[in-house]
């Protein structure tokens, strides 16, 4: 186990916990809202997410929603709603295919244009996201973010989609970090240890679109972002080939607007 790897595991599970559950409250109270709501899809960041909500403010304050579509894998759906059975929390299952297909229907979407492909993708996590502010609106409630700083730092969350929230509970943890939570908070290993899937089509797996496997990435990243090692220093830390960690920080780079309010020719506050 190299330095960087050791940085992502020195970490006091109880102590994050507690911080967290501070944050949840303090940010609940804060606006004046009776709750927040999940987007439930069965991995580990939303389980740890809802599981932190209902630590800090019950399960009778917390709503999960789960927004399968036809391709989404039966058991994520499963999982989705044991973890809500097992939280005592609220849940609500809504199907989001037919919603999807109207956009695509009213666009002239065309599945076999390869160049379609994201923004068709982009449309379902866009979609699931109305619908949470729907519930937000209506109960008074808040939105609780799934995202964690692995996916954050890469930009890999839909702008406006899954990267649009009130609060971010877990977005100064590496994924690493968050599965580690996850056992610490009781959450079944299936879904502690799922191979990480955002599921906006068929087949779709987050290996396919990221540089790394998390766990090779995150000591990557702590080593550029947290420790900010030279890139070769970082090379050579993690047996990662030099173009790979420079392709991160071109990630970093080009994904800037997705981690800020966007420019303005004066600031209004």
């Amino acid at each position: 186990m190299n330095e960087l790897e050791k940085a992502l595991l020195e970490m006091e599970p109880g102590e994050l916990i507690d911080e967290i559950l501070e944050f949840i409250r303090r940010i609940v109270k804060e606006a004046g809202a009776s709750g927040v709501v999940v987007g439930l899809s069965g991995g580990v960041d939303s389980s740890v997410v809802a599981a932190l909500c209902v630590r800090a403010l019950g399960g009778r304050s917390v709503l999960g929603v789960i927004m399968p579509t036809a391709f989404t894998p039966k058991e994520d759906v499963r999982d989705a709603e044991e973890l809500g059975r097992w939280l005592s929390m609220k849940t609500a299952l809504i199907n989001i295919q037919e919603i999807a297909e109207s956009f695509f229907r009213a666009l002239g979407c065309d599945r076999k244009d390869l160049k379609q492909k994201v923004p068709m993708a982009n449309i379902h996590a866009r979609a699931r996201m109305i619908i949470l502010y729907y519930y937000a609106n209506l109960k008074n409630y808040l939105v609780a973010g799934t995202g964690d700083r692995s996916e954050a730092l890469i930009g890999y969350f839909t702008k406006y989609g899954d990267g649009a929230a009130d609060f971010l509970p877990i977005a100064h943890l590496y994924k690493t970090q968050v599965r580690r939570l996850a056992r610490e908070l009781g959450i079944p290993e299936g879904i502690a240890s799922k191979p990480s899937s955002p599921q906006l089509y068929p087949g779709h797996k987050a290996i396919d679109e990221i540089p790394l496997s998390y766990e090779r990435m995150d000591p990557v990243l702590v080593g550029l972002f947290d420790l900010c090692l030279p890139p070769e220093r970082v090379s050579e830390m993690t047996d990662v080939p030099i173009n790979v960690v420079k392709e991160i920080i071109r990630r970093f780079n080009s994904s800037k607007h997705k981690r800020m309010y966007p420019p303005m020719v004066r600031g209004i506050w």
